[in-house]
């Protein structure tokens, strides 16, 4: 009598196992790159958030003009401005767009008056990062804001 044969051999099997390592292995690298790309996506939002946040604070701004301790509420929030836009430190810029040390690396001015240039980079990649500076008003006058994302590469973020 002959027996039907049911299920794999264990030959079948082991070269099945074999077939998969091998694609795997040729999988893996393309895959295990996403951290870069994740950075990097992660800083491309936080400058959408940067600049809509000063956007916003200029406008609220120009209709109410900064207290005697140059600051504007935002939903509940004080921002210290420099002019008529948030000061490049962390009572400016990080509380309008709600930048957290814990996601990224943050250097903010030191001048006391808010000026300066004020970095966001990703964690432990300082290359990985993007900058605001923002002047003091001369004259009347204040520039607006400046933005250098040329930080904001593929190549830094990996």
């Amino acid at each position: 009598m002959k027996r039907q044969q049911s299920g794999f051999t264990l030959i079948e099997l082991i070269m099945v196992i074999v077939v998969l390592g091998i694609l795997a292995a040729f999988a893996l690298p393309r895959f295990a790159n996403f951290g870069g790309d994740a950075r990097l996506a992660a800083l491309q939002g936080a400058l959408g958030a940067a600049k809509s946040a000063v956007a916003i604070a200029h406008s609220q701004a120009l209709i109410t003009p900064p207290d005697a301790n140059s600051e504007i509420t935002l939903e509940g929030e004080k921002i210290k401005m420099t002019g008529t836009y948030p000061a490049a430190n962390a009572n400016g810029l990080t509380k309008a767009a709600q930048l957290s040390t814990a996601d990224f690396d943050i250097t903010p001015s030191a001048a006391a008056d808010g000026t300066g240039t004020y970095t966001v980079a990703a964690k432990g990649k300082a290359a990985c990062a993007f900058t605001y500076s923002v002047t003091a008003v001369a004259s009347g006058v204040q520039a607006a804001p400046t933005w250098n994302a040329a930080g904001l590469t593929a190549a830094n973020c990996n």
